[in-house]
């Protein structure tokens, strides 16, 4: 993800004066537009209006986040009359009206709302298993009640913005994308804020521009592997092996170190999601003390999430606020942003992103979602090759990958067998027995959901 800033700005001069941008302007349309993390990226939005010439923001949201939707409306409409800018905001649950004729689509969609995050989270718990929202059972879960929705909205997409972008930040993300590039015929490309901020993480360790940060990435979304670090060209990842350096650290996961012996035989800095795998005693550990205490992740979320919503209901706030940072998902408008920037100006810079395998990861189907550097173009997101990854990477890689395959067709075809065996399969669940246990009350909880399994 090279953001080559002074070639850019030199670009976007010249598209100007050749007329290159739609004198109509653009109209971006956000899904679960009623989210807390709505306002960062209204905040991007703003920022780039004179490259992107937005010229309509639709926020679209269903009838359960009516109330949330209304306040996020007010807080972008006085974002928008702030910096004076000329772009028309709209706000609906008539999702149809929103996709119509839409340049670029963005998904932040949560099926079920917190209620159903924490149920996952504590289900999962409860019979002994890590609980967390994109990681095992719960992510599994989500998975299960959020691919029906997405793929319905594909073939509202399909219908009515065929050649608009779809930007799928809703998680699972990697599995959502996935379910997508197999079920539907629309332009997607999955993101995740994990990447953009280990740019920013060694680009401040190093006191460098965020342009001299080079980063090879290998994986599936939330489960990606540095296998290259490179600071104006020079590798450092033997700075994290011996620990001169330290690496990102997500601020939803808990800070338990690495192990630099274990670090330097893999060979590669693991992401924050890795701990699941690589910590797991210690992280469930953690969970069952907060699991007695009614203290899960989904709790304090929640009540981060009552907190956002006070700042956003305040006539006087015009502006992101700062207490959003604490929200596990800080900086993902600055992906989403800049990768709009990249295929609006047809730039080819590097952004790292959840594609299409073909072949790029040797080791993996080539029909799958994977999670690495990309070129991206104004017609087309091409992945970089990574080629065979070492034993200790592909082993865990995958175990994951077979598990968010099945989960997928489960989730399409409503097969509680195919459920059964990617819950099985999943690192973090012990038995087929543990998982039988979890799938029948997780079932049973979200029926509402699930009509594919009714």
């Amino acid at each position: 993800m090279r953001f080559h800033y002074k070639i850019i700005i030199l670009d976007e001069l010249n598209y100007h004066k050749k007329g290159w941008l739609s004198l109509k302007g653009l109209k971006l349309t956000v899904i679960g537009g009623g989210s807390s993390y709505t306002p960062e990226l209204i905040e991007g939005i703003l920022s780039h209006q004179e490259v992107l010439n937005v010229s309509e923001i639709w926020l679209v949201d269903v009838e359960a986040g009516k109330e949330k939707l209304a306040i996020i409306e007010g807080l972008t409409k006085r974002m928008v009359k702030k910096t004076g800018c000329s772009i028309k905001t709209f706000t609906t649950i008539d999702r149809r009206k929103a996709i119509k004729d839409a340049g670029y689509i963005i998904s932040q969609i949560r099926v079920g709302q917190l209620a159903m995050r924490r149920h996952d989270e504590y289900i999962s718990i409860k019979h002994g298993v890590v609980g967390q929202e994109t990681t095992g059972a719960g992510g599994f879960m989500k998975a299960l009640r959020t691919i029906p929705v997405l793929l319905d909205i594909c073939r509202d997409i399909e219908e009515l913005a065929p050649g608009a972008w779809l930007l799928n930040f809703t998680n699972p993300a990697g599995i959502i994308t996935e379910a997508i590039l197999k079920y539907s015929n629309v332009k997607v490309v999955g993101l995740c804020n994990n990447p953009i901020n280990f740019y920013k993480k060694f680009a401040e360790t190093y006191n460098v521009s965020i342009d001299d940060v080079s980063i090879n990435f290998t994986g599936i979304n939330h489960l990606i592997w540095i296998t290259g670090l490179y600071i104006k060209g020079k590798s450092r990842i033997e700075d994290i092996f011996t620990g001169r350096s330290d690496s990102y650290e997500a601020k939803n996961i808990p800070a338990f170190g690495w192990d630099l012996e274990f670090l330097k035989s893999l060979g590669a800095i693991p992401c924050g999601y890795h701990k699941y795998y690589y910590q797991t005693d210690q992280i469930l550990s953690e969970q069952l003390k907060q699991f007695e205490q009614n203290e899960t992740r989904a709790d304090k979320v929640q009540s981060l999430e009552n907190e956002l919503f006070d700042i956003y209901r305040d006539p006087e706030q015009e502006e992101k606020p700062k207490a959003l940072e604490q929200r596990g998902g800080a900086y993902y408008s600055e992906a989403a942003i800049n990768l709009i920037r990249s295929i609006h100006l047809n730039t080819k810079n590097v952004h790292t992103l959840n594609v299409r395998n073909n072949g790029t990861i040797t080791c993996l189907p080539d029909d799958v979602s994977i999670e690495v550097n990309c070129v991206v173009e104004s017609h087309q997101i091409t992945p970089l090759q990574v080629g065979e990854v070492s034993p200790q990477i592909r082993g865990l890689l995958q175990n994951v990958k077979a598990y968010e395959e099945l989960t997928v067709d489960a989730a399409v075809y409503g097969d509680k067998g195919l459920a059964h065996q990617a819950l099985t399969l999943h690192p973090l669940v012990p038995s087929a027995e543990r998982a039988k246990k979890i799938l029948d009350e997780m079932l049973l909880i979200n029926k509402d959901f699930l009509p594919q399994f009714n």
